[in-house]
């Protein structure tokens, strides 16, 4: 099992902004959110046994969430089988969420992990409005996370979003 230092191969650009903000008291942001024990509503879309959905923050559109293993994992491979079995249903259930609240066409689904202390896995599940402009569509949509704060979506707001996928979240027992 991976530590929980951020140590991984490979040099990734330093983190700047928000990124350096959040990570600055922590080497892995993922797992000093999975330790604490009371999260705000936006931090636990849905926790479970292996995985926790969280909205992602700063973000400009709301219901951009991340799902993030529970334990300390760098890459794909190293999912045990029970956390890749859980990730397809997971995935599912959180786009049928996100379709059901928000109305979107699709959803898009991206790993990099690849800022500084966010190289624990996480999948970026964003939803894509039949409004979205064109012009932000596909890889161009991550031109919403960054950026300038004061068009982030400010807590309450992830807070609601938040709470309504996770009230429609819906998984296969």
């Amino acid at each position: 099992m991976a530590s929980c230092d951020g140590a991984s191969a490979g040099a990734v650009a330093p983190a700047s902004g928000i990124m350096q903000a959040m990570v600055s008291d922590s080497l892995c942001f993922s797992c000093a959110r999975n330790a604490l024990p009371d999260l705000p509503p936006r931090e636990r879309v849905y926790v479970g046994p292996r995985w926790r959905v969280a909205h992602a923050f700063g973000t400009s559109l709301p219901g951009w969430l991340v799902v993030l293993p529970r334990r300390h994992v760098v890459a794909l491979d190293e999912l045990s089988a029970e956390e890749a079995a859980d990730l397809g249903p997971l995935l599912r259930a959180v786009t049928a969420a996100l379709r059901e609240v928000l109305g979107c066409s699709k959803t898009y689904v991206a790993l990099f992990a690849e800022a500084e202390g966010f190289a624990h896995v996480h999948f970026h599940v964003v939803p894509r409005s039949p409004e979205l402009d064109h012009s932000l569509r596909g890889p161009r949509v991550f031109s919403l996370l960054g950026g300038d704060p004061a068009s982030h979506l400010p807590d309450q707001a992830m807070d609601q979003a938040a709470e309504s996928i996770g009230q429609a979240l819906q998984l296969d027992t």
